[in-house]
């Protein structure tokens, strides 16, 4: 499917995105070991977290969906059971890295596969952690891929330090120290979302956090409670930033979860003079949430790198659009994360944005944008990466005349009805 983008006059009112991608991830997995049943509202049905619903089906979980509700009925800690088929865990680089550590932890062994994309992200950060654990993870291929066979086994606790920031091996090796035989340490070099640890202590596990350190301690049983998941402040960025960069603009995105290891963005954008404000802020099921309002602001270019980058990783295409319509120069570094996501976010987000105009340099960690305030309409592919697809939608809300997205289904990995949701608030 191909989709067509118009500039956009203004765009005002409130949206509703869909439910946070990280923590409807979770609520499936730690549902299905909890005992009891856990009823999760919210829940993101993109693609992503439909493989994760149908690789713990095939474990033996029963699973039902209702729209945005999900009923889990688990079966305890050590409630699995050995699956008969290959776990497809399709384009979910979430699913295929948390999913490995807590099979290794089980009295079975598994087949895991995914798709093409999948097939290229490197999985030696997940299994080096849980071979020394006592874990085998292995691949036919030489850089350890998928597919992969992952052999159950009895694991021990370790101390360990994390070589790069990653809240996906981090959460891989908590869920296998629970079932460790003694605690296990995981140190890493910058704070990375820690959705995994409060879902996990919501549900009765004992998980202690000091400084970058965590200590995960093993536990006899989860227990369920309903979850309520918020709205995807990643999904939230592209609103915000189509505020920030089109003309009398002020847009409303309620029920937004603020993390502080995932509003980088907020933070960057402010740092680039941005016009946004959070309001009614709360507690939620352990995470905090509020209703975020961005509204047209003249952007000027920033720095953003170290510590700030695991905070944003995900949203540093959208990033890129914003500083395009900056002030000044924009300078993004410490990011080689992105070159290992559904596509090589330094290059893709490079090619499709200069396509339309843009001044990006790609570098080997990141990028330097030049801000050139107008962009212009182009034909523009979305290499199958939803991130991609969806800030180029943005960007050519702002250009000037309109943008065909190639391939522009992939948005419903993260975001179903994602192009109909901006027609709500616009003025053509």
């Amino acid at each position: 499917m191909n989709t067509v983008i118009n500039p956009a006059k203004s765009l005002n009112g409130t949206v509703v995105v869909p439910g946070d991608k990280s923590v409807s991830h979770r609520s499936v997995m730690l549902g299905s070991i909890a005992k009891g049943t856990t009823h999760v509202t919210g829940f993101l049905t993109g693609a992503d977290c439909l493989s994760t619903i149908s690789c713990f089906k095939k474990l033996g979980i029963d699973i039902e969906v209702d729209g945005t509700n999900v009923t889990i009925h688990g079966k305890g800690l050590h409630g699995l059971t050995a699956p008969t088929e290959t776990l497809d865990v399709g384009n979910s680089g979430t699913t295929l890295r948390l999913m490995s550590g807590l099979l290794s932890a089980q009295p079975f062994n598994s087949h895991v596969t995914g798709d093409a994309s999948i097939q290229k992200r490197p999985m030696g950060r997940v299994a080096d952690p849980i071979k020394l654990m006592g874990g085998k993870i292995t691949s036919k291929n030489e850089k350890l891929t998928a597919p992969l066979d992952i052999e159950g086994c009895k694991l021990h606790g370790i101390n360990y330090t994390l070589p790069v920031a990653s809240a996906q091996v981090k959460s891989a090796i908590i869920l296998a120290g629970m079932y460790a035989d003694g605690p296990t340490t995981i140190t890493e070099p910058e704070a990375t979302r820690n959705h995994t640890e409060i879902m996990l202590n919501y549900l009765g596990a004992d998980i202690k956090t000091e400084g970058n350190t965590i200590t995960v301690n093993p536990v006899e049983e989860l227990t369920a409670r309903d979850i309520s998941v918020p709205a995807d402040i990643s999904s939230a960025a592209y609103f915000i930033v189509a505020a920030l960069i089109c003309p009398n603009s002020e847009v409303t995105v309620l029920n937004v979860g603020i993390n502080p290891t995932r509003i980088g963005i907020i933070t960057a954008l402010l740092d680039m003079g941005a016009d946004i404000e959070l309001k009614n802020e709360r507690i939620v099921c352990g995470e905090p949430v509020a209703d975020i309002v961005a509204r047209t602001s003249r952007l000027h270019g920033t720095v953003i790198k170290g510590d700030i980058i695991p905070k944003l990783i995900d949203e540093i295409p959208i990033i890129a659009v914003a500083a395009c319509f900056a002030e000044g120069e924009t300078i993004i570094a410490d990011a080689e994360e992105l070159k290992v996501k559904e596509s090589n976010r330094i290059e893709t987000t490079t090619a499709e944005l200069n396509r339309m105009g843009a001044e990006i340099t790609p570098t080997d960690d990141g990028m330097i944008i030049k801000g050139v305030h107008k962009l212009h309409g182009a034909e523009c592919n979305s290499y199958d990466d939803h991130r991609i697809a969806m800030s180029v939608a943005v960007a050519a809300l702002a250009a000037e005349g309109s943008t065909t997205i190639l391939d522009s289904e992939c948005s419903n990995i993260s975001f179903p009805g994602f192009y109909k949701l901006f027609d709500t608030l616009r003025e053509a």
